[in-house]
């Protein structure tokens, strides 16, 4: 076995070993951490390190990310007359993110609990090589009693500074850690059937077993100004955790000893309860990574029995290739002009793959005089 595979399978091995809820991922959102104010509130951040602080000694492992670093810069700098540019806003979080780790790293020596920052984008999980490096560091952090603090990283990010995608980003974090429990902190009480700040019969909902197109209608936009992010990214969040297996938890960051409360299995926020069955950590990767641009597209039948039958994509079922890909890439499957139903790791390349369509097993040897089995596996394929 392959050492990386080994560290892997006695990661997952733990993870089934360890109590419920053992590692939690907590995202804290600008409102959080400004109590809705221009600057970053510190007897609030105080208060949200005495708490993970508590849940370390309980034997727990937490990971936070944190926002704030905009805010934490627009502060620092004078507070500047706001700006649409993403330039200005890479600017402040340059000049916050240095500020805002500071102060979490004085907040948690309070409790003698150390820190390391980590800033990641979601290029860091688009490639096989940095998903397990990323998973590595944090799974090291964890491991020698470190909190990781983990942030977009602001000052080099473009499409992310633009839909505030710390959500997602705390959602992959989950992803990469395999954690129990993810906790999305923010300025409303949870899920509502509409916006509370615009209809006064907004009613709330304190669990979802199921994230459907009806729950994806509620949610509304940012209300705060100083985050980028509202509560559309975090239902986005919740459905990348709960197909992971990690049950997810909304709730409003200004509740007394919420996080601890929350772990604790209170009825506080809205829940979103786990899927039964976990991804395994490569299909994990395979559902948090790129969103490949070429595709095999492959008829009714192969489809099918993907969808249904839990099969492997072979050859026979291929009508067509699009793009370029070598050996080893990620790709899309779909049929004819409908929207991709699956992705996974194809085991020819482009070239080989156009040559071999809708050949039987048997006949790719004869074509090729050699045979590395179907298109792509099933043990590397996942329904999107």
């Amino acid at each position: 076995m392959h050492s990386e595979d080994q560290t892997l399978h006695s990661a997952d091995h733990a993870e089934t070993t360890k109590p419920p809820r053992r590692r939690i991922v907590i995202k804290l959102g600008t409102s959080v951490l400004t109590a809705g104010s221009p600057r970053l509130d510190l007897p609030r951040m105080v208060d949200i390190a005495r708490q993970c602080a508590a849940l370390m000694r309980d034997g727990c492992e937490v990971l936070v990310c944190s926002s704030g670093a905009i805010a934490a810069g627009r502060e620092r700098l004078g507070f500047p007359a706001p700006s649409s540019s993403i330039a200005h806003k890479q600017m402040l979080a340059a000049v916050g993110q240095s500020r805002l780790m500071r102060v979490w790293d004085n907040l948690f020596e309070i409790y003698s609990v150390r820190v390391g920052q980590v800033l990641l984008t979601r290029a860091d999980v688009e490639s096989r090589d940095r998903f397990l490096n990323a998973r590595d560091t944090l799974l090291m952090l964890l491991r020698e009693g470190i909190l990781p603090i983990i942030n977009e990283n602001d000052a080099v990010a473009t499409e992310e500074i633009k839909v505030g995608d710390n959500d997602n980003l705390s959602a992959l974090v989950a992803t990469l850690c395999g954690a129990d429990l993810l906790i999305l902190l923010t300025d409303i009480e949870g899920l509502y059937t509409s916006n509370p700040h615009r209809d006064p019969e907004a009613r709330f909902i304190p669990e979802v077993r199921e994230i459907d197109e009806a729950i994806k209608q509620m949610a509304g936009g940012s209300v705060g100004g100083l985050g980028t992010g509202g509560m559309a990214t975090k239902i986005q969040a919740a459905e990348i955790a709960q197909r992971m297996g990690t049950e997810v938890v909304i709730a409003a960051g200004r509740y007394p000893d919420v996080i601890r409360r929350v772990v604790a299995g209170e009825s506080i926020g809205t829940r979103f309860l786990a899927r039964s069955s976990p991804l395994e950590q490569r299909k994990r990767w395979l559902l948090a990574g790129p969103r490949p641009q070429v595709a095999l597209l492959v008829d009714a039948g192969a489809a099918e029995a993907l969808r249904t039958q839990g099969r492997s994509l072979l050859a026979s079922g291929v009508v067509g290739v699009e793009g370029e890909f070598r050996r080893g890439d990620m790709v899309q499957i779909r049929c004819a002009e409908q929207a991709a139903f699956a992705r996974g790791i194809v085991r020819y390349d482009s070239t080989t793959a156009r040559q071999i369509a809708g050949l039987r097993s048997e006949e790719i040897a004869e074509r090729l005089g050699y045979s590395w089995g179907p298109l792509v596996h099933r043990n590397d394929l996942i329904l999107v």
